[in-house]
């Protein structure tokens, strides 16, 4: 299992010439290669902000290249800064682009605040005016990176300030695209039979996206559940009712039933060494063998296992990458019905989904869709949880023709009490005509779940879709 929380590894390579190197003895601005190395360090320091910054050193010779490509490959970056810092010789860039691992490349050309110069009527004056010659660097290396055509390469020029903002949510795609490729989705038991728009192919899933799967079973989760610790339920049982009110239709006996079965999923995966867990959480042999559906996960304590319900890959995908990349709790919806009245539309889901963001509510009640049915445990409790108001990007992620598809818009969420029985809620307003909105989407071809985080996330995601070769469609 990975760590999700760490920070992106960006190798940054800046490059300029040898020419140059030597110019500039005895001036108050110092030789060149003094003065591209305090400007390395300026953009060193602005990366170090957002992300663990490899940094061999600048780029003058092909041997400072290669040493640079063993530094990034040693520290397995999840992406390259490359920047010119003025005109040079491009032998190093091409090989770069020829030789250099697949890996994100952000191109990027860092324009001065201030130009430091107004002649070059002095040799102080004319080395600092070649040094400020990284547009020319720019444009003679970007059309070497067309014609080498390297994927995963995005291009930026600005401040600074500006293209270490662009670079953050770059990085925060990068190390996304690191994380999956290292993890393991989790099936328990099956796809769901009812839902085949929701199916992806597994194959792909591992070629294209990242995640390898395995597949969980129901005899192996009620193993898990029969070995856990002595106390562990009720210690997760009292820290839950410590955390959250819980209403007065809850069975305590059921609710530790309910509480066992979501340590169980949580310790298979781990056994397992799943990352995310693709819970068919309505399937029959499931319910029947278990009584309920498991309504807390994740448990206290725990970050490490992401549950989604209903079966759905793609969904899975939604709300992990978004995880990833937002760093936070990210909730699991289908919309379910617009109010015309009052401008918004209600989403949620059933069944387990993440109720421990602090800013959302969160109430222990029955399980009301399941209360009236068969089940053994039938009404055991959940966690009802109701989205905090605020900014949100909803993202989807489904396959089409073979290719995945990542759609996202920012939506507003309102305060919303919670009165939609059984089921984790929220109300939402999206930023154009509601009808318009819901036809984009209608005429994209999407399922029905989407993950829903705190934050507007579109460029981190667009960078995502483009790296990840994803169709991208932002709402």
């Amino acid at each position: 299992m990975i760590d999700k929380n760490r920070i992106p590894g960006v190798g940054v390579l800046l490059i300029t010439t040898p020419r140059f190197r030597d110019l500039g003895q005895g001036t108050p601005g110092g030789v060149y290669r003094e003065r591209k190395e305090r400007e390395a360090g300026r953009v060193v320091e602005a990366l170090s902000a957002f992300s663990a910054p490899v940094f061999p050193g600048v780029v003058y010779t092909r041997e400072d290249l290669a040493a640079a490509m063993r530094a990034f490959d040693a520290a397995e970056v999840d992406m390259v800064f490359a920047c010119f810092l003025s005109w040079s010789d491009d032998f190093a860039w091409i090989r770069f682009l020829r030789d250099m691992r697949p890996v994100p490349v952000l191109f990027a050309s860092i324009v001065r605040d201030s130009l430091g110069f107004e002649d070059s009527m002095t040799e102080d004056r004319f080395v600092e005016f070649l040094s400020a010659g990284a547009l020319v660097g720019m444009l003679e290396a970007s059309g070497s990176a067309t014609r080498f055509a390297r994927p995963m390469m995005e291009r930026t020029i600005g401040s600074l300030a500006e293209v270490a903002a662009r670079c953050a949510d770059f990085a925060r795609a990068a190390a996304a695209r690191s994380a999956l490729r290292a993890s393991t989705f989790g099936l328990l038991p099956s796809m769901n039979e009812v839902m085949w728009s929701t199916y992806v192919d597994i194959y792909d899933l591992f070629m294209k996206a990242g995640p390898e799967t395995r597949f969980l079973s129901v005899p192996a989760l009620e193993v898990e559940i029969a070995g856990l610790p002595e106390g562990a339920v009720a210690r997760a049982t009292e820290s839950i009712l410590a955390a959250y009110e819980a209403d007065a239709t809850v069975d305590r006996a059921k609710m530790e039933v309910s509480v066992a079965a979501s340590l169980g999923l949580e310790a298979l995966c781990r056994r397992a060494g799943v990352d995310v867990l693709v819970l068919n959480d309505i399937e029959p042999t499931l319910m029947r063998s278990l009584g309920l559906r498991p309504g807390f996960t994740p448990c206290p304590g725990t970050s490490d296992v992401t549950v989604v319900p209903e079966g759905d890959i793609g969904g899975a995908l939604a709300v992990y990458i978004s995880k990833l990349i937002a760093k936070r709790s990210v909730f699991f919806a289908e919309p379910f019905h617009i109010d015309r009245e009052k401008g918004v539309f209600a989403a949620g889901h059933a069944g387990p989904n993440d109720y421990t963001d602090p800013e959302g509510e969160t109430i222990i009640s029955r399980d009301e869709r399941f209360a009236r049915t068969d089940y053994k445990h039938a009404g055991a409790p959940f966690a009802w949880h109701t989205v905090s108001p605020g900014e949100k990007t909803m993202v989807h992620v489904s396959q089409c023709a073979g290719r995945f598809k990542l759609v996202c818009a920012v939506v507003d969420a309102l305060p919303c009490p919670h009165h939609l029985a059984g089921y984790s809620h929220g109300l939402f307003r999206p930023r154009r005509d509601m009808t318009g909105f819901f036809q984009e989407l209608m005429d994209i071809g999407v399922t029905q779940h989407y993950a829903i985080v705190a934050g507007d996330h579109r460029r981190a995601l667009a960078d995502f879709a483009a790296i990840m070769d994803f169709d991208f469609r932002q709402l």
